[in-house]
């Protein structure tokens, strides 16, 4: 039977602060691309349509999956059921993953259609959006990773169950991102 570590855990002010600046950064950057948008409505729908929306559904639902999963994860630290953090955490490893490789399929598949940074305004935007994005996915996976290896032991202490709703806070960040990055660069193209 494992004992339940008591729940000590409080808000983590450093990454709260963190986040808070960084949605702020992405709000200036989503602003511009609206203006962006329009100035130049018809090349903006020309360009989103060449996206591949079932990619960005799948990696839309990727991600969710995964916070999901890191969601349990923290439920199981404060609960102090080690067994279970671990096994959340490997799903929304292995389900976040998955998150890369279809980025890499996509971008790959339009490169090689000849869709570039330079091709235009919005694909301008769309790399530097999901390329940025991209960074923040990797740190959030290896902040998982990391929290992943910190799980190893048998109680969940209190620095343990902050880190882990810290790296919990990072992670579900970076599923809001894509979320509005899907909403703002794949939607407005479909048909």
């Amino acid at each position: 039977m494992v004992e339940a570590a008591p729940d000590r855990s409080r808000p983590v002010p450093g990454i709260l602060t963190f986040i808070a600046a960084d949605i702020a950064n992405f709000i200036l950057f989503f602003g511009y691309f609206m203006v962006e948008r329009m100035a130049q409505p018809a090349l903006f729908a020309r360009s989103a349509a060449l996206l591949d929306i079932r990619l960005g559904l799948l990696n839309t639902l990727i991600l969710i999956t995964s916070g999901w999963q890191v969601t349990l994860a923290v439920e199981g630290a404060r609960t102090g059921h080690m067994p279970k953090v671990r096994r959340h955490l490997l799903c929304a490893i292995a389900v976040g993953l998955c998150f890369g490789v279809v980025k890499g399929i996509e971008y790959a598949t339009k490169i090689a259609q000849g869709l570039t940074p330079r091709t235009d305004a919005f694909f301008t935007f769309y790399y530097v959006f999901t390329g940025i994005h991209l960074l923040h996915y990797a740190i959030g996976i290896a902040l998982l990773v990391a929290t992943f290896a910190r799980a190893r032991a048998d109680r969940a202490d209190p620095g343990f169950i902050d880190w882990t709703i810290s790296c919990a806070l990072f992670w579900h960040m970076v599923d809001l991102l894509w979320i509005f990055l899907f909403a703002m660069l794949y939607l407005q193209g479909a048909r």
